[in-house]
């Protein structure tokens, strides 16, 4: 399961504020601080079968490493993001074009994704390319990642901006999410964002109730 909180950001420069402000040297893992850059693609059928249920089929490149991840059952209330999720590491690059669903075989909702995809061909919905800068945060109660994204949603019908902030919860407790969370987001007035990236770039595409 995947509990993460995401504000939106005004601007780069705020981005920018975030990032060097003391209060991650103090709270961070200083020798973990790292700027990585991020291409995702999202699949889904031609009659949009996966967005219908719930489920995101994602392949990125994180750094020089590839992952698939299927995403399901996602809910959101004031930023905080709760969803399942299997992830699997994959070693061909040509699945940025053509992904198959037998990457996710091993899993039982792979199965169930697989048996809703059929003969059908996965198509490139959209992607995203943005840059990650990333720390984790040891709490000693709990273990979480922040990380701050700069970059676009890319669609055939246009680009939409990414500038924000995700708090993702490792190991631990909630409420230390909710606390670093709260501090950052009254000190550089977040705002809670409810909707995911591929959630942004669907309703840009109108594909929500497709």
């Amino acid at each position: 399961m995947e509990i993460e909180l995401k504000f939106t950001i005004k601007d780069k420069q705020v981005a920018e504020e975030i990032w060097e402000d003391p209060y991650l040297e103090e709270l961070g893992e200083v020798d973990s601080k790292e700027t990585v850059y991020m291409k995702a693609a999202y699949f889904d059928t031609e009659d949009h079968i996966l967005s219908k249920n719930d489920i995101a089929f994602r392949i990125r490149m994180e750094g020089n490493r590839i992952i698939a991840s299927l995403k399901w059952n996602g809910s959101s209330e004031e930023g905080l993001h709760i969803r399942e999720e299997v992830n699997v590491p994959v070693d061909d690059p040509a699945c940025f074009l053509q992904p198959s669903p037998d990457i996710f075989k091993e899993s039982e909702q792979g199965k169930i994704m697989m048996d809703l995809v059929g003969d059908k061909v996965l198509n490139n919905l959209l992607e995203m390319h943005f840059i990650r800068r990333r720390i984790r945060v040891d709490t000693q109660n709990s273990i979480v990642e922040l990380a701050i994204d700069t970059g676009e949603i890319i669609t055939n019908d246009g680009t939409l901006p990414i500038c924000e902030l995700e708090i993702e919860l490792f190991s631990g407790e909630e409420g230390d999410l909710q606390s670093i969370g709260e501090t950052l987001a009254e000190k550089y007035e977040l705002s809670p964002l409810n909707e995911s990236k591929y959630a942004r770039g669907l309703k840009f595409l109108n594909y929500e109730n497709n």
